[in-house]
C-alpha cells in the first residue's frame, strides 16, 4: 500500500465520522498526579497538594444532612454559599460565582472572552489549565518566561497586543510555589488595556505568610477588568466534591452566569462549602501545620544538597542533580517503590524536578529519609 492510499483512507475515516473543531485535537490532555505507589499500594500520598489534616468535622456532619434528600436538585444559584464566602470575605455575594472547582471557573471565563484570533497570556511554568481553556476556546496561547521560576511582569507585558483578550496569573504560582508581591500584580495591571480581563488565580491563598501578597480581592473588587478565582479543593479539604469560586465586576459575573450549566455545583459540594468557609478553626489549624512543617521540609531537602524553590504554597518543587542515577524520574521511580507518591512536574518544562506536598508529620519524616537513601547510593 503506497502512501496516497494511505492518506487516502485516514481522510476517509474522518469524513466518516464526527470530527472535533480544530485545535481540539492539539491540546495535550491534563495528566493529575499519580495516586498510588509501584506496587498499587500508598503509604503517602504527596502528588496532588491535598491537606494531610482532612476535612473539617462540621462538612462531615453536613454531608450526611444533604444526603437524604439526594432526589432534590440544588440551588444553582449556590445562593448561601455564596452568602457564606460573603460574610467571611466581606464581599458583595452577587459577584461572587461557584463553580465545579476552580478549574470550571478559569473555563467559563475562556469561553466566554476568547475566541479563534484572539490570544491570552500565562507565565512559563504556570497551571496547565489555563493552556487547556484558552485552547478549547478557540484563541492562542502565549506564554511569558518567567524570572528564576516567578511570574515576570514585565514579560507579559512585552508579549501583550492588539489581540490579547486575557491574562491568567496564578499567585502563588503551581508548581513553582512563588509569588509576585501586590505591587507587582498593581504593576501588571495598570500595564494592561482596559479591554484585557486579568485573572488571578488564589488556589493557595490562604496558606500565604506574606505581608507584601493579596490574592486579588481587592483589585477585583476596584477593577472592571479583574478576576479573582478560589478553590475548596485545598486547604478547605473538599478536592473530592469539586467546589470552587471566583470574584469579580458584576458584568463579568452576569456573562458567566449566561453559560454555566444550570446546576453546575452539586447540593452536597454547596452545604460542605458553607460549613467549611465557616470553620475558621480548621482553616488557622491548616496554616499552623503549613507554617511548622514547610520551613521543615525546606531545610531538611537541603541539608541533602538538593536545591528547593522558596516555596509560600502547601508544596515545594525540588530539583535534582544532572546526573545519572539521581535525576528526578529516578528519584520518583524510587519513591513509588516505597509507596511514597510525588509529582513529576515535566510536562510543566521542569523535567529534572518533583513536587512534594506538605504531608503529616510521618509523610514529611519518611519521604526525606527515603531521599536520603537515595541520594547516598553509589
Amino acid at each position: 500500500m503506497n502512501e496516497m492510499t494511505k492518506v487516502t483512507q485516514a481522510d476517509a475515516t474522518r469524513m466518516n465520522r464526527p470530527q472535533p473543531k480544530a485545535g481540539v485535537l492539539d491540546i495535550a490532555p491534563y495528566v493529575p498526579g499519580k495516586s498510588k505507589g509501584s506496587h498499587g499500594t500508598t503509604l503517602h500520598k504527596l502528588s496532588s497538594n491535598e491537606t494531610p489534616l482532612g476535612t473539617s468535622e462540621a462538612v462531615k456532619h453536613v454531608i450526611e444532612e444533604v444526603a437524604r434528600a439526594l432526589e432534590l436538585y440544588p440551588d444553582g444559584a449556590a445562593t448561601e454559599l455564596r452568602k457564606a464566602i460573603g460574610e467571611v470575605y466581606g464581599l458583595n455575594p452577587d459577584r461572587i460565582i461557584c463553580g465545579a472547582g476552580s478549574d470550571e471557573i478559569l473555563s467559563l471565563l475562556a469561553y466566554c472572552y476568547l475566541g479563534p484570533g484572539d490570544e491570552a497570556i500565562y507565565s512559563e511554568h504556570g497551571f496547565l489549565v489555563y493552556d487547556i481553556a484558552i485552547r478549547a476556546a478557540g484563541a492562542s496561547p502565549v506564554v511569558a518566561p518567567e524570572k528564576d521560576l516567578t511570574t515576570d511582569v514585565d514579560a507579559i507585558l512585552e508579549r501583550v497586543t492588539e489581540k490579547t483578550k486575557m491574562v491568567f496569573v496564578a499567585n502563588p504560582n503551581n508548581p513553582t510555589g512563588t509569588y509576585l508581591p501586590f505591587e507587582e500584580v498593581k504593576r501588571l495591571h495598570e500595564g494592561l488595556p482596559a479591554h484585557v480581563l486579568l485573572v488571578l488565580d488564589a488556589a493557595y491563598g490562604e496558606y500565604v505568610r506574606r505581608n507584601d501578597y493579596e490574592s486579588g480581592l481587592a483589585l477585583a473588587a476596584t477593577s472592571e477588568n479583574v478576576f479573582m478565582t478560589r478553590t475548596f479543593s485545598k486547604i478547605y479539604g473538599l478536592a473530592n466534591l469539586r467546589l470552587g469560586w471566583g470574584f469579580g465586576p458584576a458584568h463579568v459575573i452576569d456573562a458567566l452566569h449566561r453559560i454555566r450549566g444550570p446546576f453546575n455545583t452539586s447540593g452536597v459540594a454547596i452545604a460542605a462549602g458553607i460549613a467549611a468557609v465557616k470553620d475558621r478553626q480548621f482553616v488557622s489549624d491548616s496554616v499552623e501545620h503549613n507554617d511548622e512543617w514547610l520551613p521543615w521540609v525546606t531545610a531538611e531537602l537541603e541539608k541533602l544538597g538538593l536545591t528547593v524553590t522558596p516555596s509560600v504554597g502547601n508544596f515545594v518543587l525540588v530539583h535534582f542533580p544532572d546526573e545519572d542515577g539521581k535525576r528526578a524520574n529516578d528519584a520518583d521511580a524510587y519513591l513509588l517503590e516505597r509507596g511514597c507518591v510525588l509529582r513529576l512536574v515535566a510536562n510543566y518544562g521542569l523535567p529534572n524536578a518533583l513536587r512534594m506536598t506538605i504531608g503529616s508529620e510521618d509523610a514529611n519524616r519518611t519521604v526525606v529519609a527515603h531521599l536520603k537513601d537515595f541520594l547516598e547510593q553509589a
